[in-house]
């Protein structure tokens, strides 16, 4: 009779069960299914998902899931993969449209890959569909290593981008999402890199609301994006990641954000950590206090391990069982949104992996600057009969690839592209080709063969490909050379022992073409006075070699614009430390650049002309021609000065569109200009305010308008 009772009372708790609903039913409201797995959840189970590295709930069915993934430019450290062009490349084409189709494009490799770590259960890191990216950080400063992982110097440059790079990983299939973007790091991050765990950053409100946080609140307002990562440093005093200014009164109040709030990896553990060998802040008592006081405030998501730090809050009354249930039902009501939780999880369809590859060579053409012409770009092929191909970047196929970037297929250096394009030609049109490394990129160590000079004698033009490298810039790096530290730079001048070599071909009265490869601004005076033509190919991605050989033999017309300005030597560069923006980036530079914000030429020639601007609808009309001999892409670009504020910017981007005109072809342009473009920052009330009335000058092309409102 006792097992009788038994037997029935379990199978009238399994009929219970079964009418609350199964989690694995996507029929059912995604909130329904949430509450039904919660409530079979245990605390601890519950905490588990609070850190980076969910653990699996066998009993439940549920593997492991780590949410620490990168695809800042690709699929990241995750096997082989699409390796476009770094996200300041990206920025360099001006297409945001192209830019979304790429992150689409970037989030079906993402899902392939991860049915196929589902298949052999590797759960680990590098395997999910949540993304640590776009980096939205504004690049203040040249010597920040990490700046080429960003869209640039401009905020509305870089909320667009970002925008763009969230739409495409977010984009939906089956009413799911095919990944989900973080964008980071929030805020006001931008080095130094080696004391980057304990640097307190120290920014005026003018600067924070002008400068640091427009292209997150853009970003906020204007997209579903799904994780705000905050950042490792201080803001005025306070770490960022229990920065309850930051975190709630401006991103969750005043902007209204209600997705994920995720900790940059081990950020908790420099508020507690008392470390001999790294600086850190050391804002908290122990882990379970910082963990209090990020969990009890927003933070859904530790990248890191704190969730013994987490349970020993709970245990001290620091925490309550139901803050932790808050943020616990976010972070599965993600996954759910990714189809996880499926009884048969959406797959994506199969792929050609041409067409990640197409996209990765159009998106390193567009990117490519071209920063001076003395007309002997394109090459005419049969004029030279020999042609040296000089440099550190020439052979080098890992520094294409940048930072935090997945294993290319197949990678096209430069000197690989240039050689593919002569070998494509009539035997009787093809030059003659000498390559030598000539020397590594900093040191004083050459690497250049006995009979160099004497090939090079010979040779009728000299291609040489230097610049920097991620070995040399980058995040956090332990690098002990010259003009280098930590990952960052202490100077914005080509390495000395390049410009050596340079000086060197110089003298041997040869025309040298200067292909620059580098993640920033390089101050270039003596290379733009003694060299014929200067690229910028930054680090291009897997079809880097091909896009450069495309532009230089002009297959491809160049159309790339800086997302940053490039100094001159003479411009004296604020400390890097400080995170004033006087006489930073173009909006608030007082002396004359090398090359400025937006620039860079063309074989062809647009005009503008016939420009209106009505103050009533905020629109801007004019047209843009090619008046030139080749058909081109063109970057169109506005930008508005505010004369009312004395403190600046002096003038901003407000829109931009990448345009192609056949020759002689004539667009109508028309750009309607945000309100927010005829707002001043009051600091005496703390925020913006419009203008009832006041002078503008709102420039397009090479034109003006002044107008009063």
């Amino acid at each position: 009779m006792k097992h009788y009772i038994l037997i029935l009372s379990l199978f009238i708790s399994i009929l219970d069960c079964c009418g609350q609903g199964d989690f694995r039913d996507s029929n059912l409201p995604i909130d329904e299914r949430v509450e039904l797995l919660m409530d079979q959840l245990t605390l601890d189970e519950k905490i588990g998902f609070l850190q980076h590295n969910n653990p699996a709930i066998e009993r439940l069915g549920i593997p492991a899931y780590s949410w620490w993934n990168e695809a800042l430019h690709g699929v990241a450290r995750n096997g082989f993969a699409t390796v476009y062009p770094m996200p300041i490349a990206l920025a360099a084409t001006f297409d945001d449209k192209s830019v979304e189709e790429m992150f689409s494009l970037v989030a079906d490799e993402a899902r392939i890959k991860y049915f196929e770590s589902q298949k052999k259960s590797q759960f680990g890191d590098n395997t999910g569909l949540t993304f640590f990216a776009p980096n939205i950080n504004i690049f203040r400063d040249p010597r920040w290593g990490r700046g080429m992982e960003t869209y640039g110097e401009d905020p509305y440059l870089t909320a667009m981008m970002g925008t763009a790079c969230i739409n495409g990983l977010q984009q939906k299939f089956d009413n799911k999402y095919k990944s989900l973007a973080c964008i980071k790091h929030f805020a006001v991050h931008s080095g130094p890199e080696a004391t980057r765990h304990s640097f307190n950053a120290i920014v005026s409100e003018r600067d924070l609301w002008t400068t640091y946080l427009p292209a997150f609140k853009r970003i906020v307002k204007n997209t579903d994006v799904s994780m705000v990562m905050c950042g490792y440093n201080r803001l005025n005093g306070e770490p960022c990641c229990t920065n309850d200014a930051l975190l709630v009164d401006i991103l969750k109040n005043q902007w209204g954000y209600r997705g994920l709030f995720v900790t940059d990896c081990w950020a908790l553990n420099d508020c507690w950590e008392r470390d001999t060998v790294i600086l850190r802040h050391k804002t908290h008592e122990t882990a379970a206090h910082a963990a209090a006081d990020a969990f009890g405030s927003v933070i859904d998501l530790e990248c890191g391990s704190g969730l013994n730090a987490l349970r020993d809050a709970v245990n001290q009354n620091l925490i309550s069982e139901n803050v932790i249930n808050t943020h616990t039902y976010k972070i599965l009501k993600a996954r759910f949104l990714l189809g996880m939780f499926d009884s048969e999880q959406p797959t994506p369809k199969a792929t050609n992996t041409s067409f990640f590859d197409d996209k990765a060579l159009e998106l390193a053409r567009k990117s490519i600057v071209l920063l001076k012409n003395n007309g002997i770009l394109p090459i005419k092929i049969n004029e030279y009969k020999n042609i040296a191909i000089i440099g550190p970047n020439a052979a080098d196929s890992v520094m294409l690839s940048g930072n935090y970037n997945g294993t290319p297929r197949n990678t096209i250096t430069i000197l690989e592209g240039i050689t593919q394009h002569i070998n494509s030609l009539p035997k009787q049109n093809r030059p003659n080709i000498f390559f030598d490394t000539a020397c590594y990129h900093v040191g004083k160590e050459y690497k250049i063969s006995k009979d160099f000079y004497k090939k090079i004698a010979k040779c009728d033009l000299v291609i040489f490909v230097g610049g920097l490298s991620p070995e040399l810039e980058g995040e956090q790096l332990e690098v002990e050379a010259e003009g280098f530290l930590g990952g960052d730079r202490t100077s914005i001048e080509l390495p000395d022992i390049q410009r050596s070599i340079l000086m060197k071909l110089k003298s041997l009265d040869k025309p040298v073409i200067f292909v620059l490869c580098s993640g920033g601004a390089v101050a270039l005076d003596w290379e733009n006075n003694n060299t014929d033509a200067i690229l910028e190919a930054w680090y291009g991605g897997q079809a880097a070699g091909t896009a450069v050989a495309d532009v230089l033999f002009g297959k491809v017309n160049p159309s790339g614009k800086l997302p940053i300005t490039f100094y001159s030597s003479k411009n004296k560069l604020p400390d890097f430390e400080s995170y004033d923006m006087t006489n930073r980036t173009y909006r608030y530079l007082t002396e004359r650049p090398l090359f400025p914000f937006g620039f860079g030429l063309s074989y062809t020639n647009f005009d503008y002309f016939d420009g209106k601007f009505d103050p009533k609808s905020r629109t801007l009309k004019f047209k843009v021609k090619n008046s030139g001999k080749y058909a081109g892409d063109e970057v169109v670009q506005v930008y508005i000065t505010n004369k009312n504020d004395v403190n600046g910017p002096y003038k901003t981007l407000v829109g931009f569109k990448r345009i192609h005109l056949l020759i002689g072809e004539t667009r109508n342009m028309i750009f309607k200009i945000d309100d927010e473009f005829f707002e001043v920052f009051d600091e005496s009330l703390h925020q913006f305010k419009k203008i009832s009335g006041g002078e503008f000058t709102i420039e397009f092309g090479y034109n003006k308008i002044d107008i009063k409102i």
